[in-house]
């Protein structure tokens, strides 16, 4: 009996354990946006499911593809959609939160060297926990959908005001005007 009680602590300890050192999020479909050569800015696009019990909430993210990368939402105000950065990304317990064009987002701003189609790019998140995550983002062609909205990661301006809080211009205005 006491060899059984032993197993079962161990079994129950490791299980503990692992799921300790679990990530804190499932990452889905993980991509940064291709962008034409010269362009100072893209985008990062994923899925982040959290199966656990408690919410996660995203403070910050790094990666040597970029001089800096800014946690991004777009906002309709008086009827223009407008990009802010923002402090957090709440993911609750039990729920995913899509960051996709024309919402929540991960802004590479400073990009330190051109990205290609294919290309895998090294994304460390950063939780309010203290925890981090390391996440692998192959640059893709992120496709215009069938309304015809873009994500404003493509390097177009589209006539969007772009509010980062900091006044610094950071080449949205790339590309070709709609």
């Amino acid at each position: 009996m006491v060899l059984v009680r032993s197993l079962l602590l161990t079994a129950g300890l490791s299980l503990v354990a692992s799921t300790a050192l679990a990530e804190p999020l499932l990452v889905e479909e993980a991509q940064v946006r291709a962008v034409p050569p010269g362009s100072q800015t893209s985008a990062a696009f994923m899925t982040l499911r959290n199966p656990g019990e408690q919410d996660v909430t995203l403070v910050d993210a790094d990666s040597p593809a970029a001089e800096v990368i800014e946690l991004h939402n777009h906002e309709d105000v008086d009827g223009v959609m407008q990009m802010r950065k923002i402090s957090e990304i709440v993911v609750p317990a039990g729920e995913s939160v899509a960051l996709a064009p024309g919402g929540l987002h991960m802004m590479l701003i400073g990009l330190t060297a051109p990205l290609e189609e294919g290309q895998p790019v090294e994304i460390e998140l950063r939780f309010d926990s203290g925890k981090s995550q390391q996440v692998t983002a192959p640059v893709k062609r992120v496709e215009v959908s069938a309304e015809g909205h873009h994500g404003h990661a493509d390097a177009h301006d589209h006539g969007h005001a772009h509010d980062h809080g900091h006044g610094q211009d950071h080449g949205h205005g790339e590309g070709h005007r709609h």
